[in-house]
């Protein structure tokens, strides 16, 4: 078995330390080495909101793997045909979103998981990428892979407790602005009822097996939110830092030499 198989991912979770991540800015390979290069235990690689699809992200998630990162590749939508298509092209997780409800999860858990725990079927591509077995796949998948859901509506706080009984789920997400638009907060992640939310979860599950994690784009909302415990932190994007970091640049160097205005 070669070291870049199986993942750690979930024994960093296990830990209760801190397990940081960053949203991937673009599905090419320059840009993915560099985000991993980051010292990022995991990345977000979206493809619900993007405009990306699985053919052209699967060669980041092997690269993911080959970097020691966790790829957690976010699908569109709780598809069990998705899903399995997902794991296969080698992510580490598979991120759901918009989890309402515990039949839902258990809907995933079934495509995520193979028997005798749910029902995924076995042709595991991206073995062959990485020089791993097949059959080293099909032994250690459900305890190597990470299922993630995401906790983003009014319905799912209300039904959280039957969820969070369930087994074959590891991380719960919460996304803030899309359970503060739930509740009329237009998306604001600082509305009040949503951190009330958040702080009532987070003591839900520090009696429960499973992890906690969230995304935030300032890092000081981070820091406040796995001190809370929400350990699973994707924190931005470099894309975002960079960004941000060059306009401060900009600014300092125009404020001492001045701005060219035509």
């Amino acid at each position: 078995m070669t070291s870049v198989y199986p993942s750690n991912f979930r024994q960093k979770m296990a830990t209760g330390k801190a397990v940081l991540g960053t949203g991937m800015p673009a599905p090419m390979t320059h840009i993915a080495a560099a985000t991993y290069a980051t010292g990022c235990d995991w990345s977000w690689i979206d493809i619900e909101h993007s405009p990306w699809g699985l053919e052209t992200v699967y060669p980041i998630l092997l690269q993911g793997r080959m970097a020691g990162v966790a790829p957690i590749l976010r699908i569109p939508w709780n598809d069990p045909g998705m899903i399995k298509k997902a794991y296969d092209a080698g992510t580490v997780g598979v991120m759901i979103p918009q989890i309402d409800n515990p039949e839902e999860a258990a809907a995933a858990i079934d495509a995520a998981k193979y028997p005798p725990m749910g029902s995924r079927g076995i042709a595991p591509f991206f073995a062959g990428y990485l020089g791993i077995s097949g059959h080293d796949v099909v032994t250690q998948a459900n305890d190597e892979t990470v299922l993630a859901l995401q906790m983003e509506s009014a319905e799912a706080w209300e039904k959280i407790d039957d969820t969070l009984a369930l087994d074959g789920f590891e991380l719960l997400i919460l996304g803030p602005a899309d359970l503060s638009a739930s509740y009329g907060g237009e998306g604001d992640v600082h509305f009040s009822k949503v951190e009330n939310i958040m702080v009532d979860l987070a003591a839900k599950v520090k009696k429960t097996n499973k992890a906690l994690g969230t995304t935030f784009a300032d890092p000081e909302d981070a820091r406040r939110w796995i001190a809370e415990g929400y350990t699973v932190m994707n924190v931005a994007s470099p894309m975002v830092f960079g960004t941000v970091g060059l306009q401060k640049i900009f600014a300092e160097l125009r404020e001492e030499f001045g701005t060219a205005e035509v």
